[in-house]
């Protein structure tokens, strides 16, 4: 079976990338299955009701999210009823929503876990801790585990990497929204990408409007960020190739689509 992964998807320039080029994925690569990380979907912070069923009408099955999950107010209105949206696990265990969810492919079940790392992000609960207590949950259920790693530093992705290789289907990191080309299966069977990418402003900085976080690092002074709504845009994405039989990975690619990486159909 193959997983889809498409990265943080940024306002409304990602939404439209997800439209356009989730359909053609898919006609090309066959997907069993297809996740989309979508904490920056709505206007850069959060997401919404409408914006999480329109990635699922799409093609998504599952929406992951990260620091950003309560930065749309309107989430506290829906995530409880929301089946497939996954925030990170290791939140608050007050916190609404879930960190993990099951999706049924035929006569498969595959677990997506969302995890946030606590290098240099804000405070949450041990994610090593928190992806045992899951992972010893999902097995219950299935060998197909497939985990969103929401951090900054590369050395905690790549920790929490080989701390579950061998236990998960894959690793896949988001949040610092630039593709990272060490995409590889560690050892004992996990997929591994440090970061992903981003899907929305190809021309921006980490998909916001430049202008503001070069005057952000020119004077130090508090500045707000947009995203652009109009310009070049880009899609980051991987896909994985897994033993449906055994849960392990047996290859991942880097997918990129821009101006200067053109989809071929």
């Amino acid at each position: 079976m193959h997983i889809l992964f498409i990265g943080d998807v940024v306002g409304s320039m990602g939404r439209d990338m997800i439209k356009e080029y989730v359909p053609k994925l898919k006609d090309k690569y066959r997907p069993q299955l297809t996740i989309i990380n979508g904490e920056n979907a709505a206007g850069g912070k959060g997401i919404t009701e409408k914006i999480y069923r329109g990635f699922l009408e799409v093609g998504a099955q599952a929406v992951t999210l990260g620091n950003h999950t309560w930065d749309n107010r309107e989430i506290f209105e829906f995530i409880d009823n929301a089946k497939y949206l996954v925030r990170p696990a290791n939140f608050s265990e007050n916190n609404p929503g879930k960190g993990m969810v099951f999706v049924k492919i035929n006569d498969v079940e595959v677990a997506v876990i969302n995890l946030q790392g606590r290098t240099f992000m804000n405070p949450s609960d041990d994610p090593f801790v928190k992806a045992d207590e899951l992972i010893a949950e999902a097995k219950k259920r299935t060998d197909i585990i497939f985990v969103d790693f929401h951090g900054e530093a590369t050395s905690e992705k790549q920790a929490m990497g080989w701390y579950l290789d061998g236990r998960v289907t894959a690793v896949i990191g988001t949040h610092t929204h630039v593709q990272t080309a060490d995409n590889r299966i560690l050892p004992q069977g996990t997929a591994f990408m440090a970061d992903v990418g981003m899907t929305g402003p190809y021309d921006g900085i980490l998909g916001m409007e430049r202008s503001a976080v070069i005057n952000r690092f020119l004077t130090n002074l508090p500045t707000r960020f947009e995203p652009p709504k109009t310009g070049r845009a880009t899609l980051s994405a991987c896909l994985i190739e897994v033993d449906k039989k055994t849960g392990k990975a047996k290859k991942i690619n880097r997918i990129l689509i821009n101006d200067d990486h053109p989809f071929f159909s």
